[in-house]
């Protein structure tokens, strides 16, 4: 594709105009067709509730669920709704009964959030949380499998990983690691949050015990549309956060579809009272978007835009690169180690940064800490451009190097 096309592509996307949005790993911003089905949705909503949330809502709820099944690899009857990955991390870490004494564990590369969900779930039950390295930089996905495999002993009660990590963009042998668990009789709960429209996902290949993700970064859907896949016999394993609606289901059809979009057993563990359904209801939006330009097409536009980002900001700037350059482990998103500031503690290095590249550029992108210092991690999708990255290679020369 041309840079016309991609002009084109961009210009569909809701995008302040002066910014410098690098940072779709955090929030994507909204395509314009996903953004008028949502605000549709939402205005039906709010001009008759009754008849949107009874009538209207639930046969675009099981659309919703069964083209997102199809897209991630899944059987929508074990695919359930969630507000995003938290929720779903949470709904397990709260619901599974894991023998003690025994410890959960999980890559030294995780999510803050959820590491502390863990914690709290092994401090309930008598259990411990241990982290093990992964390789700085694997030439291939090889190494993270041994390094896992190396760290799971007798006493590993549940393995937690990110399928794509959100330091550094790179992606884990997620098959791979949990059938290694799985040969020791160790369920495993990954941390999907980048990987729907990041990665191509089967997830009945993949083979994780739970398995969460979000729709609202890569895939570009509304804010407040994540899941929770089930994977084959743990359609039983989990109880509600809270008890609504949904609860005592009927057990004759628990995985027939119901009246409400769902099926029983789905309903039991999503209903949570009243709540907005559209961000779910929008999915289906966000996957036509993408679909007509074409998947192939927007991973070919992302190894272009991350190709000229290493050549900027490794190549030509001498930032050491923190995310490998094995095909199977990089993606859309590419981080690089900073210079150590002049003594300043990192928190405030990092603050300060986050702030100058704000205020002086308008340029969103993070700056992450690690114990071994400090990343700048850039997320390249479609709609970014090689001008983007080049700004941000003039502030960080700027800011950083000077």
């Amino acid at each position: 594709m041309n840079d016309s096309f991609w002009a084109t592509a961009r210009a569909q996307m809701l995008l302040d105009a002066a910014v410098a949005n690098l940072n779709t790993g955090s929030f994507g911003p909204l395509p314009r067709p996903v953004f008028e089905r949502v605000t549709v949705l939402r205005q039906r909503l709010a001009e008759e509730p009754m008849d949107f949330l009874l009538r209207g809502a639930p046969p675009l709820l099981w659309e919703a669920r069964t083209r997102l099944a199809q897209f991630v690899g899944a059987d929508p009857r074990r695919l359930v709704f969630t507000a995003n990955v938290t929720a779903a991390i949470n709904l397990v870490a709260s619901s599974l009964s894991l023998e003690a004494p025994g410890e959960v564990l999980m890559t030294d590369h995780e999510y803050g959030a959820m590491q502390w969900a863990w914690e709290r779930a092994a401090q309930r039950q008598g259990l411990t949380v241990r982290t093990f390295p992964l390789p700085a930089v694997p030439s291939e996905p090889g190494e993270v499998v041994a390094a896992a495999k190396a760290a799971l002993t007798n006493t590993t009660r549940l393995l937690f990983f990110s399928h794509v990590l959100s330091p550094t963009g790179m992606i884990l042998p997620a098959r791979e690691l949990c059938a290694a668990a799985r040969k020791r009789g160790i369920p495993t709960v990954v941390d999907g949050a980048h990987a729907p429209a990041f990665v191509p996902l089967d997830l009945d290949s993949i083979g994780a015990d739970f398995y969460s993700a979000n729709c609202h970064k890569w895939l570009l859907a509304p804010t407040g549309s994540g899941f929770l896949h089930l994977g084959l016999g743990n359609e039983d394993a989990l109880q509600p956060l809270q008890v609504s609606w949904g609860w005592n289901p009927d057990r004759a059809r628990l995985d027939e579809p119901d009246e409400f979009g769902s099926t029983p057993r789905l309903r039991l563990l999503e209903f949570e009272g009243t709540r907005d359904p559209c961000p779910w209801l929008a999915v289906p939006a966000a996957l036509d978007f993408q679909a007509a330009l074409g998947w192939q097409a927007i991973r070919e536009r992302i190894a272009t835009l991350a190709g000229h980002t290493r050549r900027r900001l490794g190549g030509e700037l001498g930032l050491t690169l923190a995310t490998p350059m094995h095909p199977a482990l990089h993606g859309a998103m590419t981080a690089f180690r900073l210079p150590a500031g002049p003594g300043h503690p990192r928190q405030r290095v990092a603050s300060e940064l986050r702030q100058r590249l704000w205020q002086e550029y308008r340029i969103e992108v993070p700056i992450i800490e690690r114990p071994e210092g400090l990343l700048v991690r850039v997320s390249t999708h479609f709609f970014n451009t090689e001008e983007e990255v080049d700004r941000l290679c003039v502030a960080l020369d700027r800011l950083v190097l000077r």
